[in-house]
């Protein structure tokens, strides 16, 4: 609370000191303020360099994480570290929200999967039912449904656990695993996520293992009606009718066809769906990298007789504690790891930031991630594109078989950054040929999507299975602007050639845009994020700052300024029934990728930007630091969103560095050596 009243303060002092000056006063004042802000914010991020010259920080999802940790320990009849439980206890508690339930993100309304989840976990570790919170969550529960309004995937813990029959999960026989590549539902024709997920649990619903659970924690006071009686899953909001229904009449035949599969037949699909998940184990980086697909996996091998101190066993289950964080008095479990995301965007910072340190530290994080690059292994994406050469990377640590066209264009345009700044050419090679394999996946129409190329399968959301409607990897914008990017910065003037690559992107990017100006965020929440991404490709593609587009998007950036100065979005933004920007408490990140929007689209001297850096150098911490308990990042639309401990620090330091050097060159001073190199981010 002290905190928040010495910046609330700081905030109301430093904007009534800039409206005071005026003139060569105006930027005194503002050059001191910048450099000061520039230099303790470097002070803090260079602290928490790791010695090998990379940084890691905090990934937070929801409460759905830590809860599906704790059940799994008691599905595996582990021995359950007490100390452990009683942290990952405290967490969930401190997240409960006012409702009663538990949000998908800070300040949300109430889930059902997210309550469940908690509340069994704090059962599970010990909390009585009829405690205060535990009542009120029983209650919200109720009020909304009760627990048969959770969704597949809770389902399916819910059928490992014996507290509802397989019945009430929709039927994804294992005999999957041997359909044809051509077949309409194929475990290629759904992302990276979905496949890694998917893959282990058609293991476990053909051999229906149930959870040891030795405490024998049942938790049926939690349904409103009969469990044992629970139907299917109705439709899904995003999920038309006739489709739905036919997927659904399909489904009841295969429920039928089920019982008559061969036993030998039967053998060799779990044999075949077996295989695909240990040849993509990934050792103690875990399969896909993810939590879900890891706690699948472990689930998988245990199932099949695997004992748990079997090399795969035991590397797979250590793979998940590897997510834990412990604070000291809380604990949570990450979803994944995001080293080499919050390198690369910490070396854009730092390069931006342009003084003899920070481009040093930039080149150590760089040195770090140059093995990283994937060169040997074909993953999956190489089906789509069997002629592809390997050259991504990932967002771990490991994660070879998925590489992240994202990541790749990100670190690509920072390393390329990092040699012109030097006159060097140390990363050339590594960025041609990430160069070489972005361009390679680039969807027909001229898009990105993050792992997958042509994933488009759009039909596939309205399988009953697909109730989260986050089964495909298509092509969105923020995701093509970053490409989009990186190929302007390597060829500058690509897209002013016809039908080159750059072109098409350029042309499908502009198609994407929001008749509001705006652009749809997949991987960030969410108008603000795709507007960035957008502004900064389009800028580095050549449209100048008066072309259409350009105009529209920033008039719309400053229509939705906080009136504290900042910028802030909710992420119930990303409701189907979206009719206009969800308006949110200024945030650190949000501010920032707005700044940098309106920066990339020429508006630097407005008083519209002024007052959001004057919001950044209030709001920074006496440790240097920014703060934000928000999730401003998406996993999946409606479903899942991420807290990256990284974007308050980094996201603000580039703001503040690139303002820094756009004023410079405003009032005809000389750029500070590298800042403003990289067009594209």
């Amino acid at each position: 609370m002290r905190d928040s009243l010495h910046a609330a303060r700081r905030t109301s002092g430093l904007a009534h000191a800039l409206a005071r000056a005026h003139g060569g006063a105006l930027d005194a004042a503002l050059d001191a303020a910048l450099d000061a802000a520039l230099a303790h914010a470097l002070d803090a991020v260079l602290s928490e360099q790791r010695p090998d010259g990379h940084w890691v920080y905090e990934l937070e999802a929801d409460a759905t994480i830590p809860a599906e940790y704790v059940l799994l320990v008691h599905y595996l009849g582990e021995t359950a570290d007490a100390g452990l439980e009683a942290k990952i206890g405290r967490y969930l508690r401190r997240l409960q929200g006012s409702h009663g339930g538990w949000p998908l993100f800070h300040g949300g309304g109430y889930d059902p999967s997210a309550s469940v989840k908690a509340y069994f976990a704090l059962k599970m570790i010990g909390d009585a039912p009829d405690a205060p919170h535990m009542a009120r969550a029983r209650a919200a529960i109720l009020a909304h449904g009760g627990a048969e309004r959770s969704n597949v995937f809770t389902r399916l813990l819910l059928a490992l656990y014996g507290e509802i029959g397989w019945d009430a999960v929709p039927a994804m026989p294992v005999e999957i695993a041997l359909l044809p590549g051509w077949f309409p539902f194929h475990l290629s024709k759904v992302s990276y996520w979905s496949r890694t997920v998917v893959a282990p649990l058609l293991v476990l619903g053909a051999l229906r293992p149930q959870a040891r659970n030795p405490r024998t924690v049942r938790i049926a006071e939690l349904f409103a009606a009969d469990p044992a009686a629970l139907g299917q899953a109705p439709r899904a909001p995003h999920q038309s009718r006739l489709w739905f229904a036919f997927f659904r009449a399909v489904e009841a035949q295969v429920r039928t066809l089920e019982t008559r599969v061969p036993a030998r037949l039967r053998r060799h699909a779990i044999e075949q769906a077996a295989a695909f998940v240990r040849a993509r184990l990934n050792g103690e980086h875990g399969l896909g990298a993810i939590f879900p697909a890891m706690v699948n996996a472990v689930q998988m091998l245990d199932a099949l007789g695997v004992a748990p101190d079997q090399p795969e066993s035991a590397a797979a289950r250590r793979a998940i504690d590897r997510l834990l964080v412990d604070r000291g008095d809380e604990a949570y479990c990450q979803p994944c790891l995001s080293p080499v995301w919050d390198t690369a965007l910490m070396s854009h910072a730092l390069l931006e930031a342009g003084t003899p340190t920070a481009i040093d530290a930039a080149g150590r994080a760089l040195d770090w991630l140059r093995p990283l690059q994937i060169l040997d292994t074909r993953g999956d994406w190489g089906l789509r594109r069997p002629g592809l050469r390997p050259g991504g990377w990932a967002f771990q640590y490991e994660n070879a078989h998925y590489p992240d066209v994202d990541d790749t264009a990100v670190v690509a345009m920072a390393m390329h950054r990092a040699d012109r700044l030097r006159g060097e050419q140390r990363y050339r090679p590594l960025v041609e040929r990430a160069g070489e394999w972005v361009l390679g996946m680039q969807c027909r129409g001229g898009g990105w999507g993050a792992f997958e190329a042509d994933n488009t399968q759009r039909y596939l959301n309205n399988i009953p299975f697909a109730d989260h409607g986050a089964l495909l990897d298509p092509p969105t914008a923020d995701v093509s602007a970053r490409c989009l990017s990186m190929l302007v910065q390597l060829q500058p003037g690509a897209c002013a050639r016809p039908r080159t690559p750059a072109a098409r992107a350029l042309a499908w990017l502009l198609r994407q845009q929001e008749q509001d100006g705006s652009w749809y965020g997949r991987w960030g929440v969410n108008y603000i994020y795709g507007t960035w991404s957008a502004l900064c490709a389009l800028g580095a593609a050549g449209l100048g700052t008066d072309a259409a587009p350009v105009v529209r998007a920033a008039g719309w950036l400053g229509a939705i300024q906080n009136a504290d100065g900042g910028w802030g979005e909710d992420g119930s933004s990303y409701k189907l029934d979206y009719r206009g920007y969800e308006p949110a408490p200024s945030t650190p990140s949000q501010t920032a990728w707005a700044l940098l929007g309106l920066m990339a689209a020429g508006a630097t001297d407005t008083p519209a930007v002024r007052r959001g850096i004057g919001w950044l150098l209030a709001q920074q911490g006496r440790d240097g630091l920014w703060r934000e308990q928000h999730h401003t990042a998406t996993g999946f639309e409606r479903v899942f969103y991420l807290r990256y401990h990284g974007y308050a620090r980094y996201f603000p330091l580039w703001a503040l560095a690139r303002y820094r050097t756009l004023r410079g060159r405003g009032r005809g001073g000389a750029a500070r050596p590298g800042a403003g190199a990289g067009v594209g981010m």
